[in-house]
């Protein structure tokens, strides 16, 4: 992969995140797609000032048409695609019995078959290339059951199940697939959560379980991908769940003993 040549496609590129991948990336030379429901025009102008090359990229991760015509804009506006990060994502936190058949549904269809069908239409290309990595943003909550989501669960580790599946199809046919799984991310996303009261957290809840005591950052997550993506540095890793929570997977302490060892 010959950086300044190389594209990286990316959703939920608005904020958050996805807007902190875009930049990492775009910092390391790749040309950036960036994606959202509405065109990011943010990100595309900050990528851009920064010197490098993006395309606003609209549309529905979860809807088929929407998906194809993202593809055509791609190769029409770079030619080639060789990176593809599924960030997009939506929270749903509500009691398992309370959640609604329609929530549930939704949930699923941006955080779980919206990265499928980008994987499909987009490792199509890949595929006949013979080369490209796809690397999909999945969650602690991916590898861990955590209360009041049910739907948010099931998406991301049905994510991590996807990814694994495609690095065994692809893999021998030059297409790595990798996921990262954050811990929990200091974004919008968070900010809206907790000042809507149905998070059910505090900042402290947070810092007191992540044995590194922090949130993680977008650019924790980004560095992450950056790493996936680059054949350079991973071009051996495939079906990996990459685990950039701070501890918080690892460490099946109780409250008191944690915070004794984050107290040292």
């Amino acid at each position: 992969m010959e950086k300044g040549e190389a594209v990286a496609v990316v959703t939920g590129a608005a904020r958050g995140i996805g807007k902190g991948i875009c930049l990492e990336l775009a910092g390391r030379g790749f040309k950036i797609a960036a994606n959202d429901l509405s065109a990011p025009d943010e990100t595309v102008e900050e990528i851009r000032s920064a010197g490098a090359e993006a395309l606003a990229l609209p549309g529905d991760v979860s809807d088929e048409a929407s998906v194809r015509s993202m593809v055509e804009t791609v190769t029409n506006g770079f030619g080639r695609m060789d990176v593809l990060v599924n960030n997009a994502g939506i929270s749903t936190i509500v009691p398992a019995e309370e959640t609604t058949l329609a929530d549930w549904n939704r949930t699923l269809a941006v955080n779980l078959t919206g990265p499928f069908l980008m994987c499909r239409e987009f490792g199509k290309v890949m595929l006949d290339g013979g080369s490209g990595s796809i690397v999909n943003v999945a969650s602690v909550a991916g590898l861990l059951g955590v209360g009041d989501r049910a739907a948010y669960n099931a998406s991301k580790h049905g994510l991590v199940g996807l990814t694994r599946t495609l690095a065994a199809e692809w893999g021998g046919r030059g297409v790595r697939v990798n996921a990262v799984c954050p811990g929990w991310v200091k974004t919008e996303m968070d900010d809206e959560d907790q000042a809507s009261g149905a998070g059910g957290y505090t900042d402290a809840d947070i810092e007191g379980r992540v044995p590194m005591a922090r949130f993680a950052t977008p650019e924790d997550v980004a560095r992450a991908v950056a790493f996936l993506a680059d054949p350079g540095w991973s071009g051996f890793v495939n079906g990996h769940a990459l685990s950039v929570d701070g501890g918080w997977f690892a460490d099946g302490s109780w409250e008191g003993l944690r915070r004794r060892k984050q107290d040292g």
